[in-house]
Parts: structure tokens; C-alpha cells; sequence
């Protein structure tokens, strides 16, 4: 059995294994991390034969640790990188090089078409009739897009929405309210195999699906890390949030979507969202003129080029082909703004 795990913000691990009577046998940890003393990396493979199969990641990672020699140093490996990949072995994971990617970047959509198109893609992906797929979205009005759970009183003010042109919508995956302006956030969505996610638990996803975006910053020079469980942060602060829907039909997919902060108006969306009156309470945000624009102040790129070297960043690790939705997914996306996305029922569903 053959694992590989990329850890967030280090290096590739990679294990190889046999299970044989529920015990893990023949262990071989390799990668391209740095690990001193040498004879450490034996160690790690001494701590994990034996091991019983079940044993989760943690577990698998407590092994190692205590099999360590003293002193040891790890450069881009964690004793629960090791532990993942080994999970993702067992569970006969998928690497995201096993997949022929497709890109699609339209012309603007609706908010509600948006959330509609995400529903529909990914179902498609868990059917076997789409290959997984990198969805870069344009929008075609402001919006506010709250999570499937979240209260629509409790987190937007209808009057301040209304005067602004602002149409409030309810996707499918959990998480926090985004407010959205055309122009001034970037948000994709992946749409992917369960089997890529295999072996890794819910939280470890979040970073492993958003690993490259984090390339791709530090390509523009923007130091950026994961903070659990969904943000990407920079020495700006919080720059982007993401959230998650599994779909379990078909042979299953992941929907992993993601906003990014290009150039916010910050007084605005404090005006729409009453949560973010909270939140920016304390962060001097006043002025009629306040904007939070982390993107577009710390590379210095317009929005257009910021979206061109993402998707650069992914194609040149993965491989990506330039795709389009096909005319059924188009009509059942549409289909479903009439009869949920586009609805009261839906959008108030949690009043």
C-alpha cells in the first residue's frame, strides 16, 4: 500500500506499507523533508511496524515520538504528517497528480446561480461524469452569502442589504456570512473525489485542499498560513475563509469553496452584516473611506492578475485543462434557483 501526504506549509511524506493480520509490516518512510540524526528516519519505521492498523493518526504520531532519538530535528515533516500518510495508505487514497483537472472560469453568474452551480458540479464529480474541477467564480451582483446554518436575522440587516443592492443567499456548506462585491473578492471552489481526502480527518482537509492557494501566495509574495479550522491568514490578519459539503452518492465528493479578501469595503459590510459590527468593532474601521484589502495591498496586483497566477500556481503542480459547463449542468442549475436557491423557503430556512 502506497500513501502520500503533503505537509501544510512543509514537505511530501510518503509510506509505504503492507497490513498483514491487522498490524502494519514492512514500513517505509520517504520523502523530501530534511530529518536529523539519519538514523531517525529507521526509527520512525521501527516505531510504526507492528502497529496495529486501526490505530489513528495521533496515535501513529505518539509511536513516533516516542521512538525518537534525542535531539532529533524535523524540517518540513511532523510525526502527524507520518501518521496521516499512513492513514491515507490504508484507505487507499488518491494523490491529486491521479486526476486530469479541469478549470472552469466564466463570464459573471448570479449569486444564486453560484450556490446552485456548486450543488450541481460536485454531484456531477461523485457520479463519475465530470472530472474533478477548479471552478474560479465572477460575480455578477454583491451578495451575502450565509452558511447553511446560520440564522438570517441574526446575521444580516434587511434594511442596510436593501439599500445597497444586496441579495442575500444560503449555500449548502456550513461556516460563516460572506459579503461579497463584484470586483473585490476572489472566491473558487474544488470539487473533488472523497477518495483525495481519504485518511485525512475532517479539520486536516481543510489545509490539504488549500495547500497550493498557499503556494501561490508565497509566489507573490504573501507569507500565508492555515488557521484552524477554515481561515488563511497573513501578517495583515485573516485574508480568506473557506467551508465544506460532502456528498455521499455516487462514489462520493467533497465541495471545498473559498473567498478571499481582494478589496473590501469595510464600513459597508459592517452596515449589511450585524455579526461584523462585532467582529471590527475594535479595529478602527470608521471611516466612510475604511477598506480591507490584504490582496490587493500586499501584492500590489490587479484582482485579474492575482486569479492568473492561482491558477498558474495549480496547473504547474497538477496539471489543469481548460473546461465549461456543460448545457445539462447549466439547465439543472438553473432548475434548482428556482426551486431552492432562489427561494425564501431556502434562504429563511434557518430564520
Amino acid at each position: 500500500m502506497h500513501g502520500e501526504y503533503k505537509v501544510p506549509g512543509g514537505k511530501l511524506v510518503v509510506v509505504d506499507l503492507d497490513s498483514e493480520d491487522g498490524v502494519l509490516r514492512n514500513v517505509r518512510v520517504a520523502g523530501d523533508f530534511f530529518l536529523e540524526p539519519d538514523e531517525a528516519i529507521l526509527a520512525i519505521d521501527r516505531a510504526l511496524e507492528g502497529a496495529p492498523a486501526d490505530t489513528d493518526a495521533a496515535g501513529l504520531a505518539a509511536r513516533i515520538d516516542a521512538a525518537l532519538p534525542p535531539g532529533t530535528h524535523m524540517f518540513g515533516l511532523t510525526s502527524e504528517g507520518v501518521g496521516i500518510a499512513v492513514r491515507r495508505a490504508l484507505a487507499h487514497a488518491t494523490d491529486w497528480t491521479d486526476y486530469d483537472w479541469q478549470l472552469i472560469h466564466e463570464p459573471p453568474r448570479s449569486p444564486a446561480l453560484h450556490m446552485a452551480l456548486d450543488e450541481v458540479l460536485t454531484a456531477e464529480v461523485a457520479a463519475g461524469r465530470r472530472p474533478p474541477t477548479l471552478r474560479v467564480w465572477e460575480w455578477g451582483a454583491p451578495a451575502v452569502v450565509i452558511g447553511s446554518f446560520q440564522s438570517l436575522r441574526n446575521e444580516v440587516d434587511p434594511a442596510a442589504a436593501e439599500r445597497h443592492g444586496i441579495r442575500v443567499v444560503r449555500r449548502i456548506s456550513g461556516g460563516g456570512a460572506m459579503f461579497i462585491e463584484p470586483g473585490n473578492t476572489i472566491t473558487y471552489s474544488l470539487s473533488v473525489p472523497d477518495a483525495l481526502v481519504q485518511g485525512l480527518s475532517f479539520a486536516d482537509s481543510y489545509a490539504y485542499l488549500d495547500d497550493w492557494v498557499l503556494g501561490a501566495l508565497g509566489d507573490m509574495g504573501v507569507r500565508a498560513w492555515y488557521q484552524p479550522l477554515n481561515d488563511i491568514a497573513t501578517d495583515a490578519g485573516k485574508i480568506a475563509g473557506a467551508a465544506q459539503k460532502r456528498v455521499v452518492t455516487g462514489g462520493g465528493a467533497v465541495l471545498h469553496h473559498v473567498t478571499m479578501a481582494y478589496d473590501i469595503d469595510a464600513d459597508k459590510m459592517t452596515e449589511v452584516l450585524r455579526i461584523g459590527r462585532e467582529k471590527l468593532s475594535d479595529k478602527g474601521t470608521k471611516s466612510a473611506k475604511k477598506r480591507v484589502d490584504p490582496l490587493r495591498r500586499q501584492t500590489g496586483l490587479s484582482r485579474e492578475a492575482v486569479i492568473g497566477r492561482m491558477i498558474a500556481s495549480f496547473r504547474n503542480r497538477y496539471g489543469l485543462s481548460e473546461g465549461r459547463l456543460t448545457a445539462e449542468e447549466l439547465t439543472r442549475a438553473e432548475e434548482l434557483v428556482e426551486s431552492k436557491f432562489g427561494t425564501e423557503e431556502w434562504t429563511a430556512r434557518v430564520p
